[in-house]
């Protein structure tokens, strides 16, 4: 029995020396930028990037994130991004990236999207192959760390 690829390895991209901070080490603006280059990727495989975009209108507009920075990144390094869908409906997608440098998880990265028909100024539904598509790969499992929130305990 064939099972469907749940996640992919779209991007990879080597760290460069302006995006590092005062410490020697990514800074954390930084972190999202392989990520987003990551969507691009993401975005094309499922028929929903830029010539979709120049055809219909329709865009992919980023409305949540939430990173997770796991082990610092420091120069040289190439930074391989794994992308995985863990829900979508006919207007939404929510995905997350992991970054791995030298097979170490450094951070994830987790999105919520909406399709956008920006002629209309509204969000519509994606096409019904893309939505078939979507979730044909949707995670089995949802990983541990997706869907948290930033909290301290009240005292």
């Amino acid at each position: 029995m064939h099972l469907p690829m749940t996640s992919f390895n779209f991007h990879s991209e080597p760290l460069q020396d302006i995006w590092l901070d005062a410490y020697g080490h990514l800074n954390e603006a930084y972190y999202l930028l392989p990520f987003s280059n990551a969507t691009w990727k993401l975005q094309d495989h499922f028929g929903i990037g830029v010539d979709y975009f120049d055809e219909t209108g329709c865009a992919l507009y980023t409305v949540e994130t939430h990173l997770r920075y796991l082990s610092e990144v420091r120069s040289p390094a190439v930074m391989d991004i794994e992308s995985i869908i863990l829900g979508s409906d006919p207007k939404k997608i929510w995905f997350a990236h992991s970054m791995m440098v030298n097979g170490i998880l450094c951070a994830t990265g987790e999105f919520m999207v909406l399709h956008y028909a920006t002629r209309e100024s509204r969000t519509i539904e994606m096409p019904k192959s893309v939505q078939a598509a979507l979730k044909q790969v949707l995670v089995p499992i949802t990983p541990d760390w997706a869907g948290r929130h930033i909290s301290l305990p009240r005292s």
